[in-house]
């Protein structure tokens, strides 16, 4: 494995907000915690991140500070190093603000406080088919940039638009991309931005291109879809199935790139971003 602390000067930290509860999931308890091929859904999330090792100065999961389901549904957390915060939001970006505030502040983390040039990776926690192989290359892509980047897909399908139920034009496809996570900045330029941003935005990009700023887009995988709706968990199960990722006693998530599945090459929901021709 490759240690991308070796020179020294750059730290990664990872920070899973997973405080929302997933209304159009259509499940009882936030959809993070249900069970997906046998383990929760965010144990698998932090499992990714989990594999790297080293290579993270640490992994932070904010939850909100009523959750009472957390404990239950992934009783190994913190076994690896993991840091658990109850200061999650009303909103995600209120979550992720909150959790990059303790980052940045002493005692919060002990030795792996972080600093303001430092790098974070932020990712959605319902986002539970990421692989190694994707964060490294996430933050082999971008921990030269000026800005820092996300991961992202090209938009597979034919785009139209219909505000009112009947199209009314087809859009050009060929610069748009959806939006994925991981999505890795400074942390000190992601809380400047989000702090003047407020709680409309929907991802970390959108604060960053609000202050003015061009994320670096990064190809990342259809498979790595947020699961948003009934319908999702069993794709989702299917998936980590195939890759053997079943049951408490699974190992860490594949290092390798998973082969895509024709079922999701266009099931990949997201934020769209429009690629810049300057």
């Amino acid at each position: 494995m490759v240690n991308f602390l070796d020179n020294g000067v750059d730290r990664f930290f990872a920070l899973i907000p997973c405080a929302g509860h997933g209304s159009r999931a259509g499940t009882s308890e936030p959809k993070q915690y249900e069970q997906i091929a046998g383990q929760a859904m965010v144990s698998h999330t932090v499992a990714a991140f989990r594999a790297l090792g080293d290579s993270l100065a640490a992994v932070w999961l904010v939850i909100s500070p009523e959750d009472q389901a957390f404990e239950l549904a992934f009783p190994d957390f913190g076994l690896s190093g993991e840091i658990l915060l109850r200061s999650g939001g009303a909103t995600r970006a209120a979550t992720v603000l909150n959790g990059l505030r303790a980052l940045l502040s002493p005692g919060q983390a002990g030795n792996a406080v972080a600093r303001p040039d430092d790098w974070v990776l932020v990712h959605d926690a319902a986002r539970c088919l990421v692989t190694p192989a994707q964060i490294r290359g996430l933050i082999e892509s971008c921990r030269h940039d000026e800005v820092g980047g996300l991961l992202a897909q090209k938009l597979p399908d034919t785009l139209k638009s219909g505000p009112s139920g009947r199209v009314a034009q087809t859009i050009d496809r060929s610069d748009k991309w959806l939006a994925q996570t991981p999505q890795m900045f400074r942390i000190g330029a992601l809380v400047d931005a989000l702090e003047a941003a407020g709680d409309n935005v929907t991802d970390e990009s959108s604060a960053m291109e609000a202050f003015g700023l061009s994320p670096r887009l990064v190809l990342g995988s259809a498979q790595n879809f947020k699961v948003t709706y009934p319908e999702d968990f069993a794709l989702a199960e299917a998936i980590l199935v195939s890759r053997g990722q079943t049951g408490r006693g699974a190992s860490a998530a594949s290092t390798a790139e998973p082969a895509e599945s024709p079922k999701t090459t266009s099931r990949v929901p997201g934020h769209l971003a429009e690629e810049s021709t300057s």
